[in-house]
């Protein structure tokens, strides 16, 4: 009799051991599998205001508060733009002073908790920059898909497609550039985002499922007027691309694609997000299984450079922490033919633009110029 009731304790120890492994696991993937658009991911570090004056303001000594560049600053209720360092203003040990370019809205206190964001921009093209556009909705197969239009005179349009943590206002950092070269953009917003149809499932997939929304739009755009389209994304966004690319039906309509830090190894992502939220490494395993499990995913290599057969251009840096830049490097390597890749030193996920917005747009033209 203590035989069996020694062997039942065991197994109910094991089972609940066993039930807490799968909890701890899903409850690790929800790092990234929930992360909800237009919020920091838990990589980005809050810092304190520690206060402003004129065309300056003092924040908390990190890592993040040295990046070079030019940053959106959020806070709940408050967007500003902060430009570079300001080695000519004392500094301390624990803080340190960025010129303060604006503040788009709200208000900056003492005490208040921001957060750096590649968003510089609010609202719209027409409110933050001053673009005509249109407000269109585009035919998706979970229903309408918000996303603006801004016209231009060629017949190749820029699709662009943010990633994790942000919003479609990420693509107005470059709406003045493109527009500058006349080329229509579509700015998309897809499932899960404010507006948009939400995930059936509520979880992100990492490009898997969403890359059917940038199918959609590229379809809108050759109904409306586009013979060819390029494809720029951000991040996960960068992921649908690729998958657009080789996937769509309209996929001879693309004529190139702009990567900027894109996910092509999502546990490693998934890993990394988990492990900002303070998972232990003993659990970062199951939570790989565990969003296999919850999305169907698997944890094969995104990209088969013999598929890429349009000209690329990848813009990433080893400063990521959530997408490794060795997947771009190598990815890059394996087709030197097709794809040039373009390292961003000091800048953080999908922020390659604002640690150097001219050097960016340099190799957007260089890019973007032959297409045309």
């Amino acid at each position: 009799m203590r035989t069996v009731t020694a062997t039942a304790a065991a197994v109910t120890a094991a089972l609940a051991a066993g039930a807490a492994s799968v909890a701890a696991g899903r409850l690790a993937s929800d790092a990234a599998l929930k992360a909800p658009a237009g919020r920091p991911l838990p990589t980005e570090p809050r810092l304190t205001v520690h206060g402003t004056a004129a065309g300056q303001i003092t924040l908390t000594r990190d890592l993040a508060s040295l990046r070079p560049g030019v940053y959106g600053l959020a806070g709940d209720g408050s967007h500003a733009v902060v430009g570079p360092v300001l080695e000519s203003v004392r500094s301390t040990a624990d803080t340190v002073v960025r010129r303060l370019q604006g503040v788009t809205h709200g208000t900056l206190s003492t005490g208040d908790k921001v957060w750096l964001t590649p968003n510089v921009h609010v609202g719209n093209p027409a409110s933050a920059l001053d673009l005509d556009h249109t407000d269109v909705d585009v035919p998706g197969e979970l229903g309408p898909l918000p996303a603006w239009f801004v016209p231009g005179r060629r017949d190749i349009w820029v699709i662009a497609v943010h990633g994790l943590g942000t919003t479609r206002e990420q693509a107005l950092n470059i709406m003045e550039f493109l527009h500058r070269r006349r080329l229509p953009v579509l700015a998309l917003a897809y499932r899960g985002d404010l507006g948009a149809p939400r995930r059936p499932d509520g979880l992100n997939h990492f490009g898997e499922t969403e890359w059917r929304d940038l199918d959609a739009a590229i379809r809108h755009a050759v109904r409306h007027g586009a013979d060819r389209v390029v494809l720029l994304g951000w991040s996960t966004g960068a992921t649908m691309a690729l998958r657009a690319a080789a996937r769509s039906p309209e996929r001879d309509r693309v004529a190139g694609l702009v990567l900027d830090s894109p996910v092509l190894d999502w546990p490693a992502t998934l890993r990394a997000l988990a492990s900002a939220r303070h998972a232990p490494d003993a659990v970062l395993p199951l939570a790989v299984r565990a969003a296999q499990g919850r999305t169907g995913l698997h944890p094969d290599g995104l990209a088969d450079p013999a598929r890429l057969d349009v000209p690329t251009l990848i813009i990433h840096g080893p400063g990521d922490t959530v997408a490794p830049w060795v997947h771009s490097r190598r990815l890059a390597a394996r087709r030197p033919d097709r794809i040039a890749l373009h390292t961003v030193p000091d800048a953080p996920h999908a922020a390659m633009w604002n640690a150097d917005p001219e050097a960016y747009e340099e190799q957007l033209r260089r890019f973007l110029t032959p297409l045309m």
